[in-house]
């Protein structure tokens, strides 16, 4: 990616050279002057250049950053009516110190920085590669709390399919997964550090602006409105979602009268109308599958945009309207729907660690929009994994095994969402039910979902709660097939093969999440 674009790349303040130190008695006087000398020397002399950090996540290495944790973000975006040019934004950042900083790295891109604060005092800073590197005034201690403020703007011309902001036409959406979020504001961009938000968007009058979480509050300045939300659970950053457009917003409730909230283009309100009220059905199925709902609303964000992929972007999923409108079979519309809501508990309040453990997003929310298209007279589950496991090897050999899944082609994060981690993951869930039965992996898929809330965790994890659940090491099970080279045998199904794979091992991926009908369009 090209260097991050600021105003200005200050030169870090160099300190002030020491004091001369006095000599001890009984102290050999050379030594002293030797040593105040040096000191000097290495005073006068500028700190190291700035440079890119990470947190070593094997897919993305440079994606978070080390020494503290992101406690909230503050995001105010001022969007002037054209979503083609940059909105001004200011971006808080209350972080917790873990280690004793000099320096604090940021995640960002495709933006101009015009300030920096810590803690209420101008800091100096420059942009390398995609981090914004920041030289507080004085270092920041572990333990201590830092504030940091920055000031810049959010471009929504970035790279072709890179992700961050999508043009609509009404206006913008976001899409940051899997690396994107820092493409629109600065953060610490890595699911791994998930944190509180607030979100305070300006728009001109005739435009709407729905945020995750709940609305806390609008303001009418005259010819423009400010709309201010905040989410009650910590939230990832390529989860963060923005929609600013001529939009409808009706409302309804779901269950136990859990407020769902849509957006869908104004001049197509009534004829998605009999997609919208499907939600809270849908909800039901889940919740009496894997337990209640654990966010504070949902919705549908139906963007007036051609994307190719849904989104599970929290408390309010991104769908493109082609979807809806394109002709396809009701229960795939649907099944591709509730992909999206299992999400909210699979990949949303359990968040991956690292983002080698996307299979458990994508298997997850693969297994229940197969079920929920079986009930719906679509094709069998039993149907859709043989040919899964049919094809399986040669995603293996094409995109790695579902746990440990080749990088992505350089310039194309979409690479990333290959058929291995949709339906090989859901592959992989089918085989523990086999293994274990229908109800002990009801009770691993409960007790993942309430035991992880609002946290992060990894296929180690999952290992063990399965293991835990069923009485019996289930370390084997899972080494073959998250890690293995080829597909081992289906429990219960001996006669079930794999088609040995090509020999390209890194042909270019299908857009498809599965087999069949499911190559339409890809789910989030």
């Amino acid at each position: 990616m090209p260097p991050t674009t600021t105003a200005r790349h200050q030169l870090f303040r160099i300190p002030r050279p020491a004091r001369p130190l006095r000599p001890r008695r009984g102290l050999l006087r050379a030594t002293v002057l030797g040593a105040v000398s040096a000191a000097l020397v290495a005073a006068a002399l500028p700190p190291p250049a700035p440079v890119p950090l990470g947190i070593g996540d094997r897919l993305f290495p440079y994606l978070g950053n080390p020494g503290y944790d992101v406690v909230a973000y503050d995001i105010a975006l001022n969007y002037r009516g054209s979503n083609t040019e940059p909105l001004d934004a200011v971006t808080v950042l209350d972080t917790r110190i873990t280690q004793r900083l000099e320096r604090l790295n940021l995640d960002f891109t495709h933006g101009t920085v015009e300030s920096v604060e810590v803690n209420g005092e101008p800091a100096d800073f420059a942009g390398v590669e995609e981090d914004l590197v920041v030289q507080p005034g004085r270092p920041l201690d572990r333990g201590s709390r830092a504030r940091i403020t920055v000031r810049h703007t959010s471009d929504p011309n970035g790279p072709r399919n890179a992700g961050g902001w999508i043009r609509t036409g009404d206006g913008l959406a976001m899409a940051n997964q899997a690396d994107a979020g820092h493409r629109v504001f600065p953060s610490n961009d890595h699911p791994a550090d998930k944190a509180y938000f607030t979100f305070r968007i300006t728009v001109p009058d005739g435009l709407t602006a729905v945020a995750n979480g709940v609305r806390k509050g609008i303001t009418d300045n005259g010819a423009t409105t400010t709309s201010v939300y905040r989410t009650r659970h910590p939230m990832a950053t390529e989860l963060a979602q923005v929609s600013i457009g001529k939009s409808a917003v009706p409302t309804r409730e779901g269950p136990r009268g859990l407020p769902l909230r849509d957006v869908v283009p104004l001049a197509d309100r009534e004829t998605l109308e009999p997609w919208l009220r499907k939600t809270p059905a849908q909800m039901e199925w889940l919740e009496s599958r894997v337990g209640r709902y654990p966010f504070e609303t949902y919705g549908v964000l139906i963007a007036d945009a051609s994307t190719g992929f849904e989104l599970e972007t929290q408390t309010l999923s991104l769908f493109e309207k082609p979807l809806f409108t394109a002709g396809y079979p009701e229960w795939y519309v649907d099944s591709i729907m509730v992909h999206e809501l299992a999400h909210q508990w699979f990949g949303d309040s359990v968040a991956p660690r690292v983002w080698s453990d996307l299979w458990l997003n994508e298997g997850h929310a693969t297994w229940y929009e197969a079920l929920y298209a079986e009930e719906l007279g679509g094709y069998t589950l039993e149907r859709r994994m043989r040919e899964a496991y049919r094809r399986s090897d040669q995603w293996r050999a094409d995109g790695g095994p579902p746990a440990a899944p080749l990088p992505p082609e350089p310039g194309r994060t979409i690479s990333l969402f290959r058929p291995i981690v949709y339906d090989g993951g859901a592959l992989v869930l089918y085989a523990l039910r086999q293994t274990i039965g229908a109800e002990a992996f009801d009770r691993v898929e409960r007790s993942w979902v309430r035991q992880y809330r609002d946290g992060t965790a990894d296929s180690t994890d999952f290992a063990r709660l399965a293991s835990r659940v069923a009485g019996r090491d289930l370390g084997p099970f899972f080494q073959e097939w998250l890690y293995g080279e080829r597909t081992p045998p289906m429990p219960g199904h001996p006669d079930w093969t794999s088609t040995a794979p090509q020999t390209s091992t890194r042909a270019a991926p299908s857009p498809e999440p599965g087999v069949g009908p499911w190559s339409a369009v890809k789910p989030g």
